[in-house]
């Protein structure tokens, strides 16, 4: 029976990244967080599909930049941004503390510090460092708040998902095993959810940015300029989800916040070790 669940599911997530990959090269949104899309179909198979298509795909042209423009499709767009980046790194620690046999301590260590490191150095500060006029140290630092909360949040859905599946599930502690790779993909996308209220609260303040618009004629907002050679000039007309702006949040409240985020991670960890 579980067998033939997770057929399906392979089966069912090779179609939502063909048609998301071949359907959004059409769509205005920036280069990388059409990646960002790619990759979270990749992870979390038709409910990465059907994201793309509510939440970024444009309904008709010369609409993205209206259709995009409500609060939660701009925190779909960093919620997505920060699986997609982190997600990476995760399951990469995830194979190396499969192959390794690691305890679940140094898996989780494992995949932490990979998440992280490749979510911030790369997905965030890299990407988005000509948001914060090309430099990859401000980048670095502006990414910092951000990623580490979001990250903490993604961690606290995806740990207690990932231990107690992997713990009923024949086989899926090997990354040669077809369960392993659902398990991942079933803690990803509750890792999802899980980050989802986070960047809410982030995109609100403008600690991150949302979703996007490219145009080639610049005729609407740009984003990762990174990837445009032009996109520093545009990402001037938006600043109402823009990461240039400079954020208004008091040091005690973003204080609050990661520590909040590590209490939910220890409570998603504590879920996993009781019931694993």
């Amino acid at each position: 029976m579980l067998s033939g669940v997770i057929l399906a599911w392979f089966v069912l997530t090779a179609l939502s990244v063909g048609f998301v990959a071949v359907d959004i090269r059409t769509t205005p949104e920036s280069p990388v967080l059409k990646w960002g899309f790619v990759l979270v179909t990749l992870f979390t198979g038709p409910v990465g599909a059907m994201l793309y298509v509510l939440g970024c795909r444009e309904p008709l042209p010369g609409t993205h930049e209206q259709y995009v423009a409500s609060q939660w499709r701009q925190t779909l767009g960093s919620t997505m941004h920060c699986v997609a980046g982190d997600g990476v790194g995760i399951l990469a620690g995830a194979v190396i503390g499969g192959f390794l046999e690691l305890p679940a301590a140094l898996d989780i260590t494992m995949e932490y510090v990979l998440g992280f490191g490749i979510g911030l150095g790369i997905f965030q500060a890299l990407f988005m460092r000509d948001m914060v006029g090309g430099s990859y140290p401000r980048a670095l630092a502006r990414s910092f708040v951000p990623e580490l909360t979001s990250m903490n949040c993604l961690m606290a859905g995806m740990i207690p998902v990932a231990m107690i599946l992997k713990s009923r599930i024949p086989g899926a502690t090997s990354p040669l095993s077809p369960a392993f790779w659902f398990v991942m993909s079933m803690a990803l996308m509750t890792g999802f959810i899980a980050a989802y209220p986070m960047n809410w609260w982030l995109v609100a303040r403008r600690l991150k940015h949302g979703m996007l618009t490219v145009r080639r004629a610049g005729l609407a907002r740009e984003g990762m300029a990174g990837m445009q050679h032009h996109g520093a000039e545009q990402m001037r007309a938006m600043p109402e989800h823009s990461a240039h702006t400079e954020p208004a949040v008091p040091a005690v409240t973003i204080g609050i916040v990661i520590v909040l985020s590590f209490l939910l991670m220890a409570a998603g960890i504590t879920i996993g070790v009781a019931f694993s």
